[in-house]
């Protein structure tokens, strides 16, 4: 058994120790790096139907390297989809021209029918900004919204942008996460596959590990079982499903 020493002349296994050190809330700026060389998902990972990106999201990792310098890292934990086709969906009263290809109707939802990959970055409440990256084909609405991440890297920058100290109170809702992120209009309609911002690949999720539910906060669409998370993680947001 691998052993460490701490102060005091008392011996802890290893893993006892980075348990303990892990559930402190006073974690130090940063946690070590999870992946030293990080590269953007490429823009086919998201030209697929959205339910498949959303639950294959689970596990990767949101990077922004910031303009200080600092780079942030988060583990998803919790997504959900939205098509056309959903009343839930922000372009489910939009169509797209056949011959011309323009979309008809107005509306923000306009924006989920770009080139997938694309931010599709939205205020809600006039408070909150969501990110969302957008899926499926181009011309074909469709997007992803990131719920919630487990943050590795960069701590210390995001308590700073989200005035709370606690690690598990960071990035436990859209809302939170994009603010700890440093994330706002101005990445709305940006290529998410390409830096500052982007995914990368992370660790997969079986789906033992995985649940559903109907998604948050909407008044439409309730019977779609289209949030997925991971099970038992703290960082999920604590929100209730709709319904």
């Amino acid at each position: 058994m691998t052993v460490a020493v701490e102060e005091g002349g008392g011996i802890t296994p290893i893993g006892q120790q980075v348990r303990r050190y892990l559930c402190r809330s006073d974690l130090p700026t940063t946690l070590p790096t999870v992946h030293p060389n990080m590269e953007p998902l490429p823009a086919s990972f998201f030209n697929r139907p959205t339910v498949s990106v959303a639950r294959d999201l689970l596990g990767a990792r949101l990077v922004h390297e910031a303009p200080t310098g600092t780079r942030l890292v988060g583990r998803i934990v919790e997504t959900e989809a939205y098509t056309e086709d959903d009343p839930a969906c922000h372009a489910s009263h939009l169509s797209r021209d056949p011959e011309t290809g323009e979309v008809v109707g107005q509306g923000r939802g306009q924006d989920l029918f770009a080139a997938p990959g694309t931010a599709y970055v939205y205020l809600i409440y006039g408070v909150h900004w969501l990110l969302n990256v957008v899926t499926e084909p181009e011309g074909t609405a469709g997007a992803v919204l990131i719920r919630a991440v487990e943050p590795e890297e960069g701590l210390q920058d995001m308590r700073t942008e989200r005035g709370v100290d606690r690690r598990v109170d960071l990035t436990n809702g859209p809302g939170k996460l994009a603010e700890a992120f440093g994330i706002d209009g101005e990445f709305h309609q940006t290529r998410l596959t390409a830096r500052p911002l982007f995914f990368a690949d992370g660790d997969s999720v079986d789906d033992e590990q995985v649940a559903r539910s109907s998604r948050i906060g909407i008044s439409k669409g309730v019977e779609r079982s289209w949030r997925w998370y991971v099970a038992a993680n703290r960082f999920v947001s604590p929100a209730s499903p709709s319904g």
